[in-house]
Order: structure tokens, then C-alpha cells, then sequence
């Protein structure tokens, strides 16, 4: 690290993200443009250069000759996370690395991997981690009406309210393998969500191909446990990330069953949120 500190830094950045302190810095003017679309949701600037974790980018492009191309490199506190002549790929890892790092961190909200979206005033939380198929029925359930909160996390207050982690939604449209294409929920037909909701329904489930809906109810506290295999802090504090859990699951309808296409099981849903 201390080698990483001595290089020229041309400009920097700390900012805070549901209560955690996060530093990035850029050995080129300009380079942080290229990153701030990718940062958390709601994530504000920070006056103070105390940070609990250390962003470095070191930017590539034309080396000092023309036969040479410098590499894009990462790191994250010592650790690289990239190195490649692709920026997009340097920006992805980036991303995926502090999204991750801000989830467990948090020290007043819950992470869970889930897709989530808001019908009249209450959640319905899609638990799965990637190739789950969330993203997929979170979005076709934003086409249907429903408001949109986040195809990556479910946010929870210590009383089990979600809150919105709205980012634009990533959908694999040619198979699994491919890289995801992000929407912004508007070209969808959508709109985003802000207010906080109690949860209404919770769908654990995985898509299958060929697959029929035959879901079982599972009780309150399965579906806590449920909730609790897709929480990122799940290890670190798991007494807190229970109790958010169980106040989230305590009036919910929780659903567990394999899935064909989504589309399929849409109207379903939208009938058990009525009842």
C-alpha cells in the first residue's frame, strides 16, 4: 500500500454510502468521470480523507511511444482487482467489487441479494443470487405495473423495511454466459421508488426451464432463513441481519417453488399481492 500511496495522484474523491467511507483516486484528470455513474445509489461526498477503504486507478491508454499501450489497473486498498487494456472491463470490476464491500459493511442496513419492486404501498422481495433469474422477473413485474427498487439488493432498516437501491437493470437476453445489458427502468415503463415499504411477499424462487409454478408457503421462519442464505453480512453479523429478517418476514407471504419463464407466473403474483 505504501507503494501504491507514493505514485502521483492527479485527482480524488471520498464519499459516503449507506454509512460507509469509501477514497478513490486517479493518476489522470477526468478518469473519476468515467467511474462516478457506477457508484452506489444515493452516495453523497465527504469532507473528510478518513475512508475505510482506498480505490486506486491507474489509467491506461497511448504509452510514451506508439507501439505502447499502458493497462488499465485497479486496486482495491493493495489488492489488484484489474489489470486490462478494456477501461468497461477495469469499471465493471470496480463496480462489482464496492458494491460488494459497501453491502457488508453497511452498519445500519441489511443487504440481501434480491430483486425487489413495490405494488400499492408494500415489497415483494425476489431472493437469488446472478442467473437466479431475478432480474427477469423484476423486470417483467415492472412492466406490469409494479414500481422499482432494485434487481440486485434488498435494503432493510433494522424494522424490516425495504429501501430502494435503485440502479439501472441488468438483463441477460442471449443465455446466461452473456453479459447482462442494463436498462434504465424508464425505458421499461417504469419508474423508480423512494419511499421505504413493508415487505408483502417473498418469491424464493430459481428459473428452470420447462419448469411449472407449484409453489409451497413456507412459514415466517424459513423464510427468514431464506432471506439470511442471500445476506452479504450474513457471517459477520448475523444476530443484526436476523432481526432485520425477521421483522421483514413477520406479515409476508413467503413462496418457494422452481420456475419456467417469467412471464408465465406474472399474473399469479399480481393476484396474491390483491388478496
Amino acid at each position: 500500500m505504501e507503494k501504491i500511496d507514493r505514485l502521483v495522484w492527479a485527482e480524488g474523491l471520498s464519499f459516503i454510502s449507506y454509512g460507509v467511507r469509501i477514497g478513490i483516486r486517479a493518476n489522470k484528470p477526468g478518469i473519476l468521470d468515467k467511474f462516478l455513474p457506477v457508484l452506489p445509489p444515493g452516495w453523497k461526498p465527504s469532507s473528510s480523507p478518513v475512508v475505510e477503504r482506498m480505490y486506486s486507478i491507474i489509467a491506461g491508454g497511448q504509452g510514451p511511444r506508439p507501439n505502447i499501450r499502458l493497462l488499465n489497473i485497479i486496486y482495491s486498498g493493495a489488492f489488484r482487482l484489474a489489470r486490462t487494456a478494456d477501461l468497461q472491463m477495469a469499471i465493471d470490476a470496480f463496480e462489482s467489487d464496492l458494491q460488494l464491500y459497501v453491502a457488508e459493511m453497511s452498519p445500519r442496513r441489511v443487504f440481501v441479494h434480491a430483486g425487489v419492486v413495490g405494488w400499492r404501498g408494500q415489497a415483494v422481495i425476489i431472493p437469488g443470487r446472478s442467473f437466479s433469474g431475478k432480474s427477469t422477473l423484476t423486470a417483467e413485474l415492472v412492466k406490469a405495473g409494479a414500481t422499482y427498487y432494485s434487481d440486485e439488493y434488498a435494503v432493510l432498516d433494522e424494522q424490516g423495511r425495504v429501501h430502494h437501491y435503485a440502479r439501472p437493470i441488468g438483463i441477460r437476453e442471449h443465455g446466461e454466459f452473456e453479459k447482462a445489458t442494463k436498462y434504465a427502468v424508464e425505458t421499461l415503463g417504469g419508474r423508480p421508488g423512494s419511499k421505504p415499504l413493508p415487505v408483502k411477499l417473498v418469491l424464493v424462487s430459481k428459473y428452470k426451464p420447462g419448469a411449472r409454478w407449484q409453489p409451497r408457503e413456507l412459514s415466517a421462519g424459513e423464510g427468514a432463513l431464506a432471506l439470511l442464505a442471500n445476506t452479504v453480512s450474513a457471517r459477520r453479523e448475523p444476530e443484526n441481519a436476523l432481526t432485520a429478517l425477521n421483522h421483514a418476514v413477520s406479515d409476508a407471504t413467503v413462496l418457494k417453488g422452481n420456475r419456467g419463464e417469467a412471464r408465465q407466473v406474472i399474473d399469479y403474483i399480481l393476484e396474491k399481492l390483491e388478496q
